[in-house]
């Protein structure tokens, strides 16, 4: 500050002769010497400028020393191994909030889903407290400078993978308070497990959560806690499988087993539970529909004639080909569970009715070959009886004129016409049953809650 001041008064002093110079030739006439001293007057008046941006520059450098300074006393001294408080009594809260940018790819076969979020964590470390400065609200640490400071060791316990975000420079900040609180956040994006129950499967809700942990420190030197604003979300988070329904916030400290004497050591941990209430209206427009039809279809062959065998048995075959098809890609991508699924009774049922109608077709033909076969032998095979056919109203009778005492098939409806009477019944009794299927099933896995500690 001395040798900027000794500067500053030499540039004064030039300038005063420069102007006492100029008006000395002004009062004693020479012109000459007045306009010769022009530009030096404008090179000291130049001069005088640059050194007063000079100073201002300088005087700048010298409050962000003071910054620097202050990093510099902070870190001074300072170990970032040793927690907060851990020659205290009592332990370090870490308020923790979670700020949801998306969750997608959510897998029923992997059993999992994927999360980014911003991880903010707050505690207080009295060994960063310092004076504060002016127009400074607080230390904002640049990330090279993090790993200097203490940070808690939260994991994600329900992690299978994870990886933090670095382009295009690491995604985290910290800024320190002048009273030693210190806000820490960091970008993540994890694949999360998540146990699915699909027994109403997709008529189903889930359940999932991000359980988080101290790794090596107990709840005697660190504890978890929820920030009193605990989770937020943007607001275009869409998931085109799920909507979003409750979240809630829970503590889940566990014991482990910390040594050979069998002592256990309390660990903190915190968790966020949500549910997922699935959309079903993918489902019902490419399974439930197309599956309907496809039943409806197996119905047709009871409207066809009983001697059609080409047509009954060709649509009887597709319907059960197509039904076992879309069963099989409906369930390719469930995991391979051992109760029985929402979608499983479904095609099943479906399997069943369009089965039924390819039994059906031929109960029906071998009833009308029975019937040949009867006609053909009841033709006369020698004299001692003969036979006429009648027709009336399409039904044919079989009069026996003589003979020996005549067999009693009148007391049994003939066969052509038990085929022709199964037809008509199964017109109706099919789509009534399917109707009173559909009624169950869909009040069933509407209402249905089913218990989760059911599942094995």
């Amino acid at each position: 500050m001395i040798h900027l001041s000794a500067k500053t008064l030499s540039t004064k002093w030039l300038h005063l002769f420069c102007i006492t110079t100029s008006l000395l030739c002004q009062v004693t006439g020479f012109k000459n010497m007045s306009t010769s001293s022009t530009p030096s007057i404008q090179f000291f008046t130049s001069l005088e400028k640059e050194n007063g941006a000079r100073s201002q520059l300088q005087s700048a450098s010298i409050h962000k020393s003071q910054r620097q300074k202050t990093l510099d006393q902070l870190l001074q001294g300072y170990d970032p191994r040793i927690p907060p408080n851990y020659e205290e009594d009592f332990p370090v809260k870490v308020l923790v909030q979670l700020h949801i940018t998306n969750i997608d790819s959510i897998s029923e076969s992997n059993m999992d889903f994927s999360i980014g979020m911003f991880l903010r964590q707050k505690w207080n470390d009295t060994r960063l407290k310092y004076t504060a400065l002016p127009r400074l609200k607080a230390l904002e640490l640049d990330s090279r400078m993090m790993d200097k400071v203490w940070v808690p060791d939260l994991f994600i316990a329900n992690e299978k993978q994870a990886h933090f975000h670095v382009v295009t420079v690491p995604n985290k900040l910290m800024h320190i308070y002048p009273e030693g609180s210190v806000h820490y956040s960091v970008r993540i994006t994890a694949t999360l497990k998540c146990s699915m129950d699909l027994r109403k499967y997709p008529l189903d809700n889930q359940t999932c959560n991000v359980i988080m942990e101290s790794y090596g420190y107990s709840t005697d030197n660190l504890v978890f806690g929820w920030n009193p604003l605990p989770v937020t979300h943007d607001n275009r988070l869409v998931q085109s499988q799920f909507q979003f329904g409750a979240m809630e916030t829970l503590r889940c400290d566990k014991a482990y087993v910390g040594g050979m004497d069998g002592r256990t050591v309390n660990y903190t941990c915190i968790m966020l539970q949500f549910e997922m209430v699935r959309s079903f209206g993918y489902y019902i427009i490419q399974v439930y529909i197309p599956s309907i039809l496809i039943v409806i279809l197996s119905w047709v062959s009871f409207w066809l004639d009983i001697d059609a065998v080409p047509a009954r048995i060709s649509l009887g075959l597709l319907t059960v080909l197509t039904m076992t098809t879309q069963s099989a890609g409906a369930r390719s991508a469930l995991p391979r569970v051992s109760y029985v699924k929402g979608i499983d009774v479904w095609m099943a049922a479906c399997l069943i009715f369009v089965f039924s109608a390819l039994i059906e077709f031929a109960y029906v033909n071998v009833n009308s070959r029975v019937e040949r076969r009867r006609r053909a032998s009841s033709h006369p095979a020698s004299g001692s009886m003969s036979s006429d056919m009648l027709s009336k109203n399409g039904r044919e009778i079989i009069i026996e004129k003589k003979g020996p005492p005549l067999r009693r098939l009148s007391m049994f409806t003939p066969s052509r016409e038990k085929a022709r009477t199964t037809d008509r019944f199964s017109r109706f009794a099919f789509p009534t049953s399917f109707i009173v299927f559909n009624t169950a099933y869909w009040s069933v896995y509407t209402f249905w809650t089913p218990d989760p500690s059911d599942v094995q």
